[in-house]
């Protein structure tokens, strides 16, 4: 039985990889401060007995006895990020100092989520881990994206210089249950906004492209890195290369939901990428990983989920 550490695990992708990780027989502490986790999430976990809820903050020492760590905690989703950028700047570095700090003493081994948003507005498509991105260290979506490139160069040094057993992957738009109604994000917007019979809101024209991967899909690419050999740290993109506009999405979350809604258009956010997608041949080579769930399945078990929570 392992011991293992999730930060930001009363969140919509941390409490999947708590439940995956006691699923698999080990003892697993969740810390989350609550800016955006919420203890509803792991409310069903409360009476496991290898499982740890405490309330705590990543940009504090943390001191605890651990084999792994999930570095998860940051708001994700732009309304969240943008409500405190300081604060948002300071989970990803100050929290990322702390946890490698934590795996150096304790001889952990240490993952931590990084994200697509390491690419900016990207030049190139699809995006493979080599390329450097096209990110605006000033604009408004800046505290998260240089946050968490700032991140990726503190797992690499502590790495290099300490030989801290690191993994970093990047998460592509992840979807599924447990995601917040109100985080902004396009899938969990037009779903809310097709069961109230509201007119869906695409911002700019509809054509701008995202990958859309299910939760199960990611959970089983994060506990893959983690498992895999010491000298493949990455970073790895983990996403599902399907393509899609977000006219598209909008007309598919109107199917499914049997919904009379409209669509209107509004002008686009400022730096907000037109293109995202997956080159996801590294995972597939050194994870013997890709996404399972096809789109129509995974908004259908995530349409079912804000119906419960609508009624």
């Amino acid at each position: 039985m392992k011991k293992i550490l999730v930060t930001g695990g009363a969140g919509f992708l941390g409490s999947h990889l708590c439940e995956r990780l006691l699923e698999e027989g080990n003892e697993v502490i969740c810390v989350d401060n609550y800016f955006t986790g919420q203890k509803r999430n792991v409310v069903h976990l409360l009476n496991h007995p290898y499982f740890e809820l405490v309330r705590h903050d990543v940009t504090f020492p943390f001191f605890v006895e651990v084999d792994e760590i999930y570095n998860l905690a940051c708001p994700a989703s732009p309304v969240h990020y943008q409500h405190d950028a300081i604060q948002t700047v300071k989970t990803s570095v100050v929290g990322a100092v702390n946890m490698l700090g934590l795996a150096k003493r304790v001889g952990a081994r240490i993952l931590q989520a990084s994200t697509s948003e390491v690419y900016g507005d990207p030049k190139v498509h699809p995006q493979r881990e080599d390329y450097w991105g096209h990110v605006n260290p000033i604009g408004t979506r800046a505290c998260y994206d240089e946050g968490k490139r700032a991140a990726e160069t503190l797992f690499v040094n502590y790495h290099r210089q300490n030989h801290v057993r690191i993994k970093i992957i990047r998460i592509f738009n992840t979807y599924g249950p447990r995601m917040h109604p109100n985080d902004g994000r396009v899938v969990s917007n037009f779903i809310v906004q097709a069961l109230k019979g509201e007119d869906i809101t695409i911002y700019g024209d509809g054509s701008q492209t995202r990958s859309f991967q299910y939760v199960d899909d990611l959970i089983e690419g994060m506990i893959r890195m983690m498992a895999s050999r010491d000298e493949f740290t990455g970073p790895v993109n983990i996403g599902n290369p399907g393509e899609y506009t977000i006219m598209q999405l909008a007309r598919e979350i109107i199917r499914l939901t049997g919904s009379r809604s409209g669509i209107i258009m509004k002008p686009l956010p400022s730096d907000d990428p037109m293109q995202r997608q997956p080159d996801i041949s590294l995972a597939r080579k050194e994870l013997d990983w890709e996404p399972k769930v096809q789109l129509e399945e995974g908004l259908l078990r995530t349409i079912e989920y804000f119906r419960s929570l609508m009624h």
